[in-house]
């Protein structure tokens, strides 16, 4: 039995989708992490998963003419109700927690999305967060120059759409880009675990709920 009554282990997939909206119908899962939560002794691992890795993905053949390989974020979109190639219940981390089974053989608990404006406002309400950069983040392009694509090394102080921002700048690749998001998740993680926020979790949670796409009860949550 693990500490606060619950189980020995958790794994919990969690997606953070490039939708743009204020739902879940649509969106690629941009970010794909795997928690493992150890309640015995008091530990949490984060693993990575490229978001293009060629994989099978179950139920989409008889909707892409034969068709049953993708990317890896493909099945998070295929799976929510603006495609609906599947009924798996869970809908979109659903499918995408069943396609890392196949071909990873994932044993999945539970799962947490996150949408882009979701994301920000969670930021916001903890009063952003601090990122240390070692080296200088250059999101500018040829056809836009702007400074605030332009994050220097050194310490900085986030607000929601600037951490947004930061995840989502890829100019440098694939994994860059993954570097960047882990260490915006970082910072994120030591927010809510600082002694000012994680008294107001519970509230924090309260004010999100049906903002998120979970199977975690408020509860679960808040262990």
């Amino acid at each position: 039995m693990g500490l606060c009554g619950g189980p020995p282990v958790m794994t919990i997939l969690a997606v953070g989708t490039d939708a743009r909206g204020n739902n879940y119908n649509y969106g690629l899962g941009d970010v794909i992490r795997l928690i493992r939560v150890d309640f015995v002794n008091p530990k949490v691992t984060v693993l990575e998963f490229p978001r293009d890795l060629w994989v099978e993905i179950p139920d989409i053949a008889d909707n892409l003419n034969g068709q049953d390989h993708e990317r890896l974020n493909q099945a998070y979109l295929y799976g929510n109700p603006g495609f609906g190639y599947t009924d798996d219940p869970a809908r979109g981390p659903g499918l995408l927690a069943r396609t890392m089974t196949l071909n990873f053989g994932t044993n999945i608990d539970h799962y947490a999305a996150v949408n882009m404006r979701t994301f920000e406002k969670i930021v916001n309400a903890l009063g952003g967060i601090d990122v240390n950069l070692p080296q200088a983040v250059d999101g500018r392009t040829a056809d836009d120059r702007n400074n605030r694509l332009l994050f220097e090394s050194g310490q900085h102080h986030l607000d929601g759409p600037r951490a947004l921002m930061l995840a989502r700048i890829r100019i440098k690749g694939t994994f860059a880009r993954a570097d960047n998001q882990n260490r915006v998740l970082c910072a994120l993680r030591d927010k809510l675990t600082s002694p000012q926020v994680v008294t107001k979790i519970p509230q924090l949670i309260q004010s999100f709920q049906g903002a998120i796409q979970t199977d975690l009860t408020p509860a679960q949550l808040g262990e």
